[in-house]
């Protein structure tokens, strides 16, 4: 890496961490709520919004179900948290579903859900940052337009900030985590005291009628209340994120992970049914942005908050509160993503280590995370946002699903790990009744998820999953099958001789520089190769060539009618392990080292094709010899000052006491 782009990466993500450090990156609870658990807490701010979107499609006839769907969703929640607190203690080593249905289900049931969880997480980050700028639009009906953009910048901002560690994200996402659950419970307060004084708030959509699309009779009707049950459960997202982030925590690490989850269980309970509780007496209207035009009696211009800044200016009015109301919820949002940037990169190392993705997964990058996870799901989530113009309320269709086939899975693969475990643990049939139970119900939510919305655009996950099920299927199969081929079964033979070809293309320092480095490995043989195409310049290599080069070193010429040089190269080689069967041969070619961006473009166009072609002959190999041109030499000088700067920085404590390291370039 050049010196300029070190400089601005160590900007930009700070100086590395030796791995000794990595303890010290470990969370304490304060910090693990807003890093593994924003996803579950911020889904509050539109949990109730999207049941109230899916009931007014049948008009205001079903808008007195709300409160009963919402008390399902908290059972449901109830039920999940509790379950997964169990997954905590039993599987200390994190994995989540994916672990747990590979240990009691199988190889094909755990990457079902891991597929199914790797889809989530990149929905989930779309569907954060999208609801985030909603939030802001919502304030701010201006920067509608800009919603793409601002959606791309924020996933910018989020992978530069987990790029710098956990430690530091987590640091830096407690403050708009906690300022957000400040808001919501001073939005409570506010509203129990004007309640208790005789007020009652209105929301400004609360005189509004809406046209129904549907008639909300009979078999209509059920549907309606399932799917508006299927977009609540938007609150259930980002649950199992703790059980898979376990090894992230500071030891006792299961208890605190546990603990970390029932404080969001009681966090997201609490505050979802307060939201629901004033979304329902101040009487918000929401429509489904697919189906505009619906609402009667608004005004000109009428722009349609989210239910939440419908509720806090009711609440609030339009003062100092309702603005860090706003403020905060669209933090949240936004930050909601770092749920999945903890929980993809890890999920993706550990079915790297299995040999079912990129093994450049598995490494941790200068700060100790997942880097190449990271930035992997930055690209697909900012694609899924462009795409989806940033538009909150396509993107949660597709949500969910996967969660709730992860949920399955593992609460299925925990009933059998008791199973396993066997009648005489201590309340081993207790806990084994708990996951049966949560295994049912998150199965049935699965089927009325998939019922509900897979026409207006599950299906697009449906096929996503089965799609990366068989990607990872095809990756194992094809590690094995490097394993198999490169596993050593009989002793190696040693060639019978190598020979050495210096490839040519003018008389020069750097051809003279190659043809003495040959010569000082002691091959067998050594020849000089040119492929005439230029007269002149063939003639002149010839003339010089008995001047300047050893005289042991003859010179191959080959003729080349069609002025092509790799396919007569490849010709020359192959002609010569034929004639000399059990030799090598290791052809060399000339590398130019530049140290300008623009130089590349310039030289070593032919080296690639050349090395690339070669490499595939048997019994070839290619050695580059390089030769630094003047702005080369320079960039290689820069190189011991650079150390010098870096080694000064390692020495330097980093903020959490520890000394930095000096970066390996890979």
């Amino acid at each position: 890496m050049t010196a300029p782009w070190e400089r601005v990466k160590r900007t930009l993500v700070g100086r590395p961490l030796r791995t000794k450090s990595l303890e010290r990156q470990l969370l304490p609870k304060r910090l693990a709520l807003p890093v593994f658990c924003s996803d579950p807490i911020s889904s509050v701010a539109y949990a109730t919004e999207q049941i109230i979107m899916a009931l007014t499609l049948g008009g205001l006839a079903l808008l007195h179900v709300t409160g009963w769907i919402a008390l399902a969703i908290v059972a449901m929640l109830v039920i999940i948290i509790v379950s997964y607190r169990q997954t905590c203690y039993a599987y200390p080593g994190g994995g989540g579903a994916y672990v747990v249905s590979r240990e009691n289900l199988g190889i094909n049931a755990s990457l079902v859900a891991a597929s199914a969880l790797l889809v989530d997480y990149v929905l989930t980050v779309a569907v954060s940052v999208a609801a985030g700028v909603d939030a802001i639009t919502s304030y701010a009906p201006g920067l509608d337009r800009w919603s793409v953009a601002l959606s791309v910048l924020c996933i910018v901002l989020l992978t530069l900030a987990n790029l710098r560690g956990s430690r530091e994200s987590g640091r830096g996402f407690a403050v708009p985590t906690y300022a957000f659950i400040g808001s919501v419970y001073v939005l409570f307060l506010a509203a129990a005291w004007r309640l208790l004084s005789g007020e009652r708030p209105r929301a400004v959509s609360a005189d509004f009628t809406i046209e129904p699309l549907y008639q909300p009779v009979g078999v209509v009707a059920v549907f309606l209340v399932l799917r508006a049950f299927a977009s609540g459960c938007t609150a259930l997202t980002g649950v199992e994120a703790v059980s898979n982030g376990v090894p992230a925590f500071r030891r006792p690490k299961s208890r605190n992970a546990a603990n970390t989850l029932a404080i969001m269980g009681v966090l997201s309970i609490t505050m979802f049914s307060g939201i629901t509780v004033l979304a329902l007496l101040t009487h918000v209207r929401m429509t489904d942005p697919d189906h505009p035009g619906r609402l009667a009696g608004m005004p000109a211009g009428y722009v349609e908050p989210t239910a939440l800044a419908q509720i806090g200016e009711a609440v609030l009015g339009h003062g100092f509160l309702y603005a860090l109301l706003q403020a905060s919820t669209a933090a949240i949002l936004i930050m909601a993503a770092n749920t999945a940037y903890n929980g993809f990169p890890m999920l993706a190392s550990i079915l790297s280590a299995d040999s079912y993705l990129s093994n450049q997964l598995h490494k941790r990058g200068d700060r100790l995370v997942f880097s190449n996870g990271i930035l992997l799901l930055a690209t697909a989530a900012a694609v899924l946002l462009v795409v989806f113009e940033a538009n909150s309320s396509r993107l949660i269709q597709l949500y969910i699903i996967g969660v709730f086939i992860s949920f399955t899975l593992s609460q299925a693969g925990m009933v059998r790990h008791w199973q396993r475990t066997g009648p005489r643990t201590p309340g081993v049939r207790r806990r084994q009744a708990v996951n049966a139970l949560g295994a049912t119900v998150t199965a049935a939510v699965l089927v009325i998820v998939l019922i509900t919305k897979f026409a207006n655009g599950a299906w697009l996950v449906c096929l996503a999953i089965p799609g990366l099920f068989a990607l990872m299927k095809g990756i194992r199969r094809h590690y094995d099958q490097v394993r198999a081929a490169t596993t050593p079964d009989t002793p190696v033979e040693l060639p019978g001789g190598a020979h050495a070809m210096v490839l040519v293309s003018r008389l020069g320092s750097p051809a003279l520089q190659a043809v003495a480095y040959a010569a000082a490995t002691r091959p067998a043989g050594l020849e000089a190769v040119h492929v005439c195409t230029d007269e002149n310049v063939s003639r002149e290599l010839r003339e010089g060539w008995e001047r300047y080069a050893p005289s042991s070193v003859p010179l191959t010429m080959i003729d080349s009618p069609y002025r092509t040089i790799v396919g007569p190269v490849l010709r020359h080689v192959r002609d010569w392990l034929a004639l000399h069967a059990g030799q090598i041969v290791t052809v060399y070619i000339v590398d130019y080292v530049t140290g300008r961006w623009w130089e590349p473009a310039l030289h070593n166009r032919l080296t690639a094709r050349l090395r690339d072609r070669l490499l595939l002959v048997p019994g070839v190999m290619v050695t580059l010899v390089p030769y630094r041109l003047a702005s080369g030499e320079l960039r290689a000088e820069r190189q011991p000052r650079d150390a010098t700067r870096l080694a000064v920085l390692a020495r330097q404590p980093t903020d959490d006491g520890d000394q930095a390291g000096t970066p390996v370039e890979d």
